[in-house]
């Protein structure tokens, strides 16, 4: 955890799904590569599937700009079935048991609970990925809201969270995120950050402008305890 300013103690958290609540990878990379088949078998796709660290690198944007730079130039019914396939294949792999929430989530999600944080979910994903995680997972009944902009067709994460701060009558929060648009949806919602830094696939340079950087999700509960 890097050097810290003072923080105030905030009325809500808002956490990202993708690389900070969830390990992505363990139902993404399976699910990924049974898209491609299917794509291939059903005639929407030819050629070697995308290397896998180009949607891994990509993980936080919209789909729309993922499957941009994952199958550039691919036809809409193409990226639509993709979108249908991956998300279903997703759903499986969690339903299996495969799927697993990063150390400590939980128990620290649950400690800011009964501290009477108000917590949400604040995510580019599809609306039926990030509610079946947080379901599987037993994040919902912790979560005030779970919002997606799969859901409310947000053009950004910067929109999601003010419809969220809006909805909910939110004046001070903390964006939890591991990505630059976490950081971006934070800063230009007037609300303080905290960079997630212990993905696999993270970058550490797209969480320049975090207030505070932690490297396990449960130094949550000594930034939210050394608040004021």
């Amino acid at each position: 955890m890097n050097e810290q300013p003072k923080l105030r103690k905030p009325q809500a958290m808002m956490f990202d799904m993708d690389g900070t609540l969830f390990q992505t990878e363990t139902v993404l990379i399976p699910a990924y590569h049974k898209t491609f088949e299917m794509l291939k078998q059903e005639g929407l796709y030819d050629g070697e599937t995308p290397p896998e660290e180009i949607i891994l690198s990509c993980l936080g944007m919209l789909l729309e700009d993922i499957w941009a730079r994952v199958i550039p130039g691919a036809g809409a019914p193409t990226v639509a079935r993709a979108n249908e396939l991956l998300l279903q294949l997703q759903l499986n792999e969690m339903a299996a048991g495969i799927s697993a929430m990063y150390p400590q989530v939980n128990e620290t999600l649950q400690y800011l609970h009964d501290q009477g944080v108000r917590l949400f979910v604040a995510s580019n994903g599809l609306e039926g990925y990030v509610k079946g995680a947080a379901e599987v997972h037993q994040l919902s009944p912790l979560m005030e809201g779970v919002y997606s902009a799969g859901e409310y067709n947000t053009a950004s994460k910067v929109d999601l969270v003010q419809l969220l701060l809006t909805n909910h009558h939110i004046t001070e929060a903390w964006m939890v995120g591991d990505r630059s648009s976490d950081v971006e949806a934070g800063k230009k919602n007037g609300q303080v950050v905290i960079g997630c830094n212990y993905a696999d696939f993270g970058d550490t340079s797209e969480l320049e402008g975090s207030d505070v950087i932690i490297t396990s999700f449960d130094q949550l509960i000594t930034l939210y305890d050394q608040a004021e």
